[in-house]
């Protein structure tokens, strides 16, 4: 009873993840409005596998790592430029009209290999880009060397069944905000014309880019000390 309490809790807990904006919304946004709902949790697959190793990590001692500030700042750092250049990609295609929302012509909509830009490789593999935006995310790991460290610890005393339980509660969580996402969108994907869409993935582009430049400055923070 005391070990479903705490992964209740911890499900409750795990909203403060999922729910903060970032690369892995970003991609459900811009690729539900592509391909559908289905988008959605094939994207969480790839969230919730690279989340998986992310926990045994933690069991074998990752977290003492990540929290020095020479890790944390690197992460911040690399992070941020991997989505300044993905940010940037994504607002330079749509403004330029090279995505379009029509899959009926994949002449149009998808472009040709020679093209592949962070946007166009990230969508052309739901679970990959699931794991690519993940640990484009400094915010995510910093939140796992934090949190997610720290609240292993009152699982941990549960043996395996604890672990476990501390997987499955967090992974709920994702699944649960990811798909009401994925379904919001969705929905309205009748009146997605290619104007909409486009307009989209440039708010999207541009808050990557605005996100990139603070876990750079965050980063440059933690060197600072």
């Amino acid at each position: 009873m005391e070990l479903l309490v705490l992964a209740t809790s911890w499900w409750l807990i795990g909203f403060t993840g999922a729910m903060m904006p970032g690369p892995v919304t970003t991609l459900i946004v811009t690729e539900t409005a592509r391909r559908g709902f289905i988008a959605g949790p094939l994207i969480t697959i790839g969230h919730s596998l690279l989340e998986l190793a992310m926990v045994v990590a933690l069991v074998f001692g990752l977290g003492d790592l990540l929290k020095q500030n020479a890790v944390a700042g690197t992460i911040g750092i690399l992070g941020g430029i991997f989505l300044l250049w993905m940010g940037f990609s994504i607002v330079r295609d749509a403004w330029r009209g090279k995505v379009s929302f029509d899959t009926t012509h994949p002449s149009t909509s998808l472009r040709s290999a020679q093209d592949a830009t962070p946007h166009n490789v990230l969508r052309g593999n739901p679970i990959i880009g699931g794991v690519l935006t993940s640990i484009a995310n400094p915010y995510w790991i910093l939140w796992w060397a934090t949190v997610g460290a720290a609240s292993l610890i009152a699982f941990r005393a549960f043996g395996i069944a604890g672990i476990v339980a501390f997987y499955v509660g967090h992974s709920l969580a994702d699944w649960v905000w990811n798909n009401v996402v994925a379904f919001a969108v969705a929905t309205g994907r009748r009146g997605m014309t290619d104007r909409v869409y486009r307009g989209i993935l440039i708010v999207c582009g541009a808050f990557l880019i605005a996100l990139s430049f603070y876990f750079v400055n965050a980063g440059i923070n933690f060197w600072r000390g």
